[in-house]
Order: C-alpha cells, then sequence, then structure tokens
C-alpha cells in the first residue's frame, strides 16, 4: 500500500504505464504529461523561468505555474517553519500539508515523502487515477522550473529510466492483472482450514491429539489468513479497489479479529519507506526491545542507553519477540480504533471474538479454548515474525537518506528461493523484491518478473540477494548478534 492510500489509486496513464513514461515514446524517459495539457500550463517563450514559494492554501490552479527549484521542495520536508509539506509528481508540486490529515492511506505514510521526489511510489502504488486525480487537481501549487532536472541530484537517472521502462513492459505483459481462479483456490483452503480446526475437536473431543490437530489448523488457517487480507490491502485480488477494501474486511476483521484501517495504517509506511528508522513502524521495536542495524545500534551504545541486554538480543528473539507481538497486536488495534473512531472495525473485531467463543467454549470449556486459543496466537505470531522479518532485518537499517525506488527497495530487502512449499508457506513473501517494487502486482506473478528485476539489478551493480529458506532464517539470528556486538562496543567504548 502506498503513498497517495488505498481509495485514491490513479492509473498508469493511457499507454498503460506509470504517467505515460516512454511507453508512447518507445524509450526511457518522460512523455508529455495528460495531466499538464489538461490543466492549460504553458508558459509563453518570452517569460522567464521565476522561482519562489507560493501562497499557502489550494485554490484555483493559476494561469501560469508557480515555478520550483529542487532546493525549495526540500526546505518543505514538515518540519520546518510552518511545517509545510510539499512533493513532486512527475514534475509537478503539491501541498500536501492539510490533505495528509484526511489522506485515505494515513496521514503518516504522505508525510514520508514530503520535501522529496514521490513520483515512483505514487506510480507504485496507485492504480486508478480517476479517484486520485480529483484531490490532486485541487493540491496543485506548480511545477518544477524548465532548469529543474527531473530526477534528485543524488538519484541515478539512468537507473530509474531503466526501471520505469521495466514497469511499462510488465503492464504491457499483463503482469498486474489478477487471476481470480488462483485467489479463489486461495479463499477456499483457508476456509476448509479454519472448518477443519473446529470440525477435528467437535467430532473427536479435546484428547490430546485432536486438541493439538485443531490448533494446528486454526494456526495455519489464521496465517493464511493473514497473507490473503494482505493481497487484498494491497489491491492485488481484484482489478476494483473497493472490492478489494470489502472482501479485506471480512477477512482481517471478521475472520482474524483486526481491523483493516490499523494494518493498512501501518504496512503502507513500511513499503513507503521500509528499514527508514522513524519511517517503517517495523523498526518499533528499537530500542524498546531491540537494537537494529549497524548505525542505530552504534548511535544507541553512544547514547549510553540500555533498555535491554542487545548483546544477548539473538538469544531472546526467538521467545520474545513473538510474544510481545501478541498483547502489541491487541491492545493496538483497540487503542487505534477508538482514537480514529473507526467505530466499525471495532465492532467486527468485538464481534469476532464473541463467535470464536461461542464456537469453541461449548465444545472444550472456557479454561480449555484459553489455553487453544493463546497458544495458538503464539505459533501463529512466530510464524508471523520470522517469515515477515527474514527479508528485512539482515538488510541495511538506518534513517531516510532520500535514495532513488529502486535502491530504497533493494536496499530493504532479499529474496527465498522458490518452491511450492516456500510459496505457500511465505504468501508468496520470498519474492520481497518484486513485491516491494511492484506492491499491486498479484503475486502469482512474482516468479515472471524476478528474471527481468535480476537484470536490471546486474546491469546497475545492486545486488539482488536471494538465499534459502533456512539460511534467511539463520540471518535474522546473525544480523541481531552484529548489531548487539555493535552496541556493546559503543556502549562500553564509545
Amino acid at each position: 500500500m502506498g503513498v497517495f492510500g488505498r481509495e485514491s489509486r490513479p492509473a498508469l496513464g493511457s499507454a498503460g504505464c506509470g504517467l505515460e513514461w516512454g511507453c508512447i515514446t518507445g524509450r526511457p524517459g518522460w512523455a508529455t504529461s495528460a495531466w499538464t495539457q489538461s490543466w492549460h500550463w504553458q508558459v509563453p517563450a518570452q517569460m522567464a523561468p521565476q522561482t519562489g514559494p507560493s501562497e499557502k492554501g489550494t485554490g484555483p490552479v493559476p494561469a501560469f505555474p508557480q515555478l520550483f527549484t529542487w532546493e525549495e521542495i526540500r526546505i518543505h520536508n514538515g518540519r520546518g517553519q510552518g511545517r509545510e509539506q510539499w512533493l513532486v509528481v512527475d514534475r509537478k508540486v503539491y501541498d500536501v500539508s492539510q490533505f495528509s490529515k484526511s489522506h485515505p492511506g494515513g496521514s503518516r505514510v504522505i508525510s514520508h515523502y514530503a520535501g522529496q521526489d514521490a513520483t515512483d511510489a505514487f506510480v507504485a502504488f496507485h492504480n486508478d487515477k480517476s479517484l486520485v486525480k480529483k484531490y490532486l487537481k485541487s493540491l496543485l501549487i506548480g511545477e518544477l522550473a524548465p532548469d529543474q532536472p527531473s530526477v534528485e541530484s543524488n538519484k541515478k537517472k539512468s537507473l530509474l529510466e531503466d526501471f520505469r521502462e521495466l514497469r511499462c513492459t510488465i503492464e504491457k505483459m499483463g503482469l498486474l492483472r489478477p487471476n481470480y481462479f488462483f485467489f479463489f483456490l486461495i479463499f477456499l483452503h483457508l476456509l476448509v482450514l479454519d472448518a477443519a480446526s473446529w470440525l477435528v475437536v467437535w467430532y473427536f473431543g479435546i484428547s490430546l491429539v485432536p486438541f493439538l490437530a485443531g490448533m494446528v489448523f486454526f494456526t495455519t488457517a489464521q496465517i493464511q489468513m493473514g497473507w490473503f487480507q494482505h493481497d487484498l490491502g494491497h489491491c492485488s485480488v481484484f482489478r476494483k479497489p473497493r472490492w478489494n477494501h470489502l472482501l479485506q474486511i471480512v477477512v482481517i476483521n471478521m475472520l482474524k479479529g483486526l481491523p483493516a484501517s490499523w494494518w493498512n495504517h501501518l504496512h503502507n509506511q513500511h513499503h513507503a519507506k521500509p528499514n527508514c528508522f522513524h519511517k517503517d513502524p517495523d523498526l518499533n521495536m528499537h530500542p524498546l526491545l531491540f537494537s537494529l542495524g549497524k548505525t542505530l545500534s552504534k548511535e544507541l551504545g553512544k547514547q549510553k542507553k540500555k533498555f535491554m541486554p542487545y548483546n544477548y538480543q539473538h538469544k531472546y528473539f526467538i521467545l520474545l519477540a513473538p510474544l510481545a507481538l501478541i498483547p502489541f497486536f491487541q491492545l493496538s488495534t483497540i487503542y487505534f480504533a477508538i482514537k480514529r473512531k473507526k467505530w466499525l472495525d471495532l465492532i467486527l473485531v468485538v464481534t469476532f471474538n464473541i463467535r470464536v467463543c461461542l464456537m469453541y467454549v461449548p465444545l472444550m470449556g472456557f479454561n480449555n479454548f484459553m489455553v487453544y486459543y493463546w497458544l495458538s496466537r503464539y505459533l501463529e505470531s512466530s510464524w508471523f515474525i520470522w517469515v515477515s522479518q527474514m527479508n528485512h532485518i539482515p538488510m541495511d537499517i538506518d534513517y531516510d537518506k532520500n535514495k532513488d525506488w529502486v535502491s530504497t527497495q533493494l536496499h530493504a530487502t532479499c529474496n527465498v528461493k522458490q518452491s511450492l512449499f516456500n510459496d505457500w508457506f511465505t504468501g508468496h513473501l520470498n519474492f520481497q523484491i518484486e513485491h516491494h517494487l511492484f506492491p499491486t502486482m498479484p503475486r502469482h506473478n512474482y516468479w515472471k518478473v524476478a528474471p527481468l528485476v535480476k537484470s536490471l539489478c546486474d546491469k546497475h551493480g545492486i545486488e539482488y540477494k536471494t538465499k534459502t529458506l533456512l539460511t534467511a532464517f539463520v540471518d535474522i539470528l546473525h544480523s541481531l548478534k552484529d548489531s548487539g556486538e555493535h552496541w556493546l562496543e559503543a556502549y562500553l567504548h564509545g
């Protein structure tokens, strides 16, 4: 999910690729934007470019645009005077200072790109231009001056051009279109698993074997529901965002007992800026429970901070990480729903808990059900932690350096080798690189685009990491051990 939210996903251009990147001309680069033409932004030849800040507000679009430099964009990052937030999409400058508060994808995710070029993130996360155009037009305050490059100076132009051409290619290949039969089978199999968890206990009773078998079915159903709602949250199951949103509510709210709005709020930020401290909420475990990454660990040690014995974190991760996730999910979801007044989400979550109690308590009694339910949640939490972190914790973890889209994603992600088991066990998140580069791509197409992405990486000297599943798990512990040692060294001698 992404920069401009779940419910505002623009189309990728009349030629079928993002903002018409070279798909019309047949070469990388920028084609003339239809949006620019539709707004009649034409600068007479005799007018010299003018730069300077625009007046605050989102009034009618002027006959001639305000022209800005990249330096002016960078200072409007939400942290300076007035806390104004500007960002750039296809050379157009938007003031999202007020809009971020009502942004469908969450206020924080759009703010993470304040003062930066958000073009590639915008294209990656949005599919339906008609839904977002009404928002963009009122936020437009100007455009980059003609003497300003389309790419920020710290980003590699040739890499972005090749990536944009690759995106055009995969769209023409139809790799962003879902296979409805595939997702029907995914949905069917998780319903069968969920039903089996109850039927085993109902038919065989609560002796040890059926009790454990039912627990395994329940855990597996819940984790597979998590992978499936993840697909729905990225709008990759149906072509219409509305249908994805509706089924996601059914799956995560009614079948899992978690609010869809809460998950999207967190996960949008993760995809926008993966492994960027203060922007990726997946790193919120630092420094309270764990010390992550070389840079952050050294910084923590030099500050003489010690919330946990981080030099032993590779040992307590196995037990503490999933154990901490359970109360975090339970408490933060309720807090989020109440604070954001997501009453429907809250009602559906409560309904889930009532339904599960009514299904299982009459069969096994309340005490046995508590053991059944919370042990299942612990197993599910462990499964989720290891799969979700195997692609990220061993990678670069640092502050946001405003790198280009491809480098941002590749430095924070890696892949796990493909197999039928790995695909199913991880919900196809073994293709984390492809998923992060093309978050709206249906998971059954990751393997098709992977060779093209690898070729792009080889051409530009970017490491494309692929591991075995076991190696990926072990690397979590190795990276935690290294981070703990960096912290200890800085703590004692820094």
